[in-house]
């Protein structure tokens, strides 16, 4: 039986502490991400990433067994550390996102372009290769 009072799942309110919608102060002590959002049709699977303020040179996308990987480095001007700010909330440092897109994919002709703080990648699905059994003659 669940609480009435939440109207929902009273153990999610535990998550929600660390989320950064409720709780901001959680969330900046947590290593710095970005935020995708991944669609698919029946040719490509779609991602679109949110990586403001990192130059094209510093993403990296990268293709192995399966995993298609996004990293990115936002570095800190030294003239910003000189200043004296009130409050902070952008995050600097090293960032990963690493997501399983199968091997029904071309990892040859993944595309990605980043441009006003999105990296848009397209990553071409191809007919899945049934995986040919073998009869093995029991003696």
């Amino acid at each position: 039986m669940a609480l009435s009072i939440y109207k929902r799942d009273p153990l999610k309110m535990f998550e929600d502490v660390f989320n950064d919608k409720v709780s901001p102060f959680f969330s900046s002590m947590v290593a710095p991400t970005f935020k995708v959002d991944i669609s698919e049709d029946d040719n490509a699977l779609f991602i679109e990433a949110d990586i403001a303020g990192v130059k094209k040179e510093d993403i990296k996308v990268s293709m192995e067994e399966g995993v298609l990987s996004i990293s990115a480095e936002r570095s800190q001007n030294e003239e910003e550390k000189k200043k004296g700010y009130h409050r902070i909330e952008r995050s600097w440092g090293s960032m990963s996102r690493s997501f399983t897109v199968g091997n029904n994919v071309d990892a040859g002709k993944i595309d990605a372009k980043y441009d006003n703080g999105v990296l848009k990648i397209v990553v071409p699905k191809v007919e899945p290769t049934p995986k040919a059994g073998k009869d093995i003659l029991v003696k």
